[in-house]
């Protein structure tokens, strides 16, 4: 696998090494022992998929409060998202700073999210199918969220949003919670 960190300290865009033959080719998706060399938490909580049917689809801004915070691999095994990531970690010198990357099922990129990071996506073809191998368990008491289209953020998404859940959509401004979450994600 190919590492390369984004300016997001932490956040890195991993991208296979085929090895091809006639039969097509073969590549290393995920291996502990390097990601413990680029000092990423290896660990793999749970596995989840998600399907969107139309293009246009957003999901996001989703996050988990220590002590339960999430690291995330997201994949997009079949279409096309773009994923976007914002660092929460109060201490960092990027708080609040954002990156977008294209994953797609040409590209076979992948994205991993460190923990305290906001992580969403919008979806740029129908019958799109992601996978996320997340590094701790759902813990609802410990969920949050941000606003997809919240003006401090200044996330730009490629495509007219179409659908949204409900839940999503009633997040809170930042400039209304920004005080929790900085106290939530503090570290130590």
């Amino acid at each position: 696998m190919i590492f390369t960190e984004t300016k997001l300290k932490g956040a890195f865009i991993l991208d296979i090494e085929r090895r091809s033959d006639e039969r097509g080719f073969f590549a290393r998706a995920f291996c502990q022992e390097e990601f413990k060399a680029h000092g990423l938490k290896p660990v793999i909580a749970q596995a989840n998929i998600a399907h969107n049917r139309l293009k246009g689809t957003l999901r996001g801004m989703h996050f988990q409060y220590p002590p339960a915070a999430e690291t995330k691999l997201v994949r997009c095994t079949k279409g096309a998202i773009l994923d976007i990531i914002v660092d929460l970690r109060p201490e960092s010198p990027t708080y609040l700073q954002h990156i977008s990357v294209e994953l797609t099922e040409d590209n076979q990129r992948a994205l991993f999210v460190p923990e305290r990071f906001a992580h969403g996506y919008q979806v740029l073809r129908d019958d799109t199918d992601t996978t996320y191998f997340v590094g701790e368990f759902y813990t609802p008491n410990a969920e949050g969220g941000l606003m997809y289209n919240d003006p401090k953020l200044g996330l730009r998404w490629p495509l007219p949003v179409t659908v949204v859940s409900e839940k999503d959509q009633k997040f809170a401004p930042l400039d209304t919670i920004e005080a929790e979450v900085k106290r939530r994600m503090s570290a130590g």
